[in-house]
């Protein structure tokens, strides 16, 4: 079969594709990977085939775009502001957890989901579709957030699936805006996403369905444990790391002289300069209060943060990027920024883990986290030397945050691999293969 893989255009999202990719092209099916100009090398270089639909805009440019954006949205009038009460319901993962209200559903997706989409949908929608109309795939794997994965398959007929890289936040708000909308008067219940989705898949003969926003099933590359939410439509997929091209250093193929601690607190694949999570001051407070401990901590700062360190302690080896599927599997233990890649690593090689983040999906990784007993969390405002130092110490000593760290190591190695899955989407294509929706035009 002709399978169409269609990436959230940034590195990291791409990343998170290309093992399933490779494992579909291995079983003897035509791959295809529709991405932005600048993803293309990526692409290539992991040895599939490409296909540039949207803007020739470096991914640099866009994140400063959006940085822009983000700014002008603080500095914007009190309606834009978040809703009264926050987003909390959101990041509940009790069963019987409040919906989010009509106010909060519709600032998410006002003011998060749709602008977001748009900036990242629009540029690619006409390519994509041309090319689909042109190539006739039978399957569509779309990242979460790509929706023009998802009009581009309606509009063929071919089967589609979304593929989450974290916990699936975003059914889940689309699920809480739904109950809201239909308690809402019929002339307030305004859906931007819906009447955006609308306009596209109309251009191209095909009817608006939820569909369009969730996928006809999901792929899912956590453990049950980071799934508060069970659906039928899930399909489970082991979390297989992919680094881009590495070479591994040579210190690594010594064993560690000490427990090794891996602490990185930027983009482990970046799209543009490495954002750093923390300021390279704090960064130094936490290596003068952990420099006396019985460990080999590696941090991973670029070159000009580590020229402003003022001093390294004998226990710390710096490095500008380590490859995370190499490390890990020598590490007691890991503190990060909860990336994806960082996230999923180290589930997958049982390393107890110290989440420091900001990003919108953490809230409710980290209560899944924190069920499972498998590591530690703290909010980025609430860290320094002393903190850091306690947290790294328990991740070192507490027995039970090893085990349930080893526990769910086995949970995610007993999942299906991609090579499994690449078998089971055979099956689902055919159940799902509609035929063409319109005539090209």
């Amino acid at each position: 079969m002709r399978v169409l893989i269609v990436p959230f255009p940034f590195k990291t999202h791409l990343f998170n594709l290309i093992p399933l990719a490779w494992s579909l092209q291995t079983a003897g099916h035509e791959v295809r990977v529709a991405g932005w100009p600048d993803l293309l090398d990526d692409v290539t270089g992991a040895g599939l085939t490409g296909i540039g639909v949207g803007p020739g805009e470096s991914a640099e440019l866009r994140r400063a775009r959006d940085q822009q954006a983000q700014r002008e949205k603080r500095t914007a009038p009190a309606a834009a502001a978040s809703p009264q009460g926050g987003l909390g319901p959101l990041f509940d993962v009790r069963p019987d957890r409040d919906r989010l209200s009509w106010e909060q559903a519709t600032w998410v997706f006002d003011s998060l989901v749709l602008p977001q989409a748009r900036r990242s949908n629009d540029s690619m929608m006409e390519d994509l579709v041309g090319f689909a109309r042109t190539w006739k795939p039978d399957l569509v794997l779309w990242g979460a957030k790509a929706f023009a994965g998802a009009v581009a398959a309606a509009a063929v007929g071919a089967a589609h699936a979304r593929v989450l890289y974290s916990v699936d936040v975003y059914t889940r708000m689309r699920e809480d805006y739904l109950h809201a909308q239909a308690l809402q008067p019929p002339e307030d219940r305004a859906d931007g996403l819906r009447d955006w989705l609308t306009g596209w898949a109309g251009k191209y003969g095909v009817e608006y369905s939820e569909d369009l926003v969730n996928g006809q099933f999901t792929i899912d590359p956590l453990p049950e444990a980071f799934r508060p939410d069970l659906r039928p439509t899930t399909l489970p997929m082991q979390f297989v790391p992919y680094n881009g091209p590495t070479l591994m250093p040579a210190w690594l193929a010594e064993p560690p002289r000490a427990p090794r601690v891996l602490m990185t607190f930027g983009d482990a694949v970046n799209d543009g300069p490495v954002r750093q999570l923390l300021p390279v001051e704090r960064i130094q407070e936490i290596l003068d209060s952990v420099g006396d401990l019985e460990m080999e901590l590696v941090l991973t700062l670029p070159k000009e943060s580590q020229d402003q360190l003022r001093d390294v302690p004998a226990n710390t080896r710096l490095v500008e990027s380590v490859p995370l599927a190499d490390v890990l599997p020598t590490c007691a233990a890991m503190v990060h920024h909860g990336g994806t890649w960082s996230f999923g690593c180290a589930l997958r090689y049982g390393v107890p883990q110290l989440l420091v983040s900001r990003a919108f999906d953490v809230p409710l990784k980290l209560q899944c986290l924190d069920r499972t007993g498998a590591g530690l969390a703290m909010k980025p405002a609430d860290v320094d030397g002393p903190s850091v130092r306690a947290a790294i110490v328990r991740l070192l000593e507490d027995g039970t945050i090893r085990a349930n760290a080893r526990r769910l190591r086995q949970e995610v190695l007993s999942m299906p691999a991609p090579n499994e899955l690449a078998r089971t989407l055979e099956v689902l294509v055919v159940a799902h293969r509609a035929g063409a929706a319109a005539a090209a035009r």
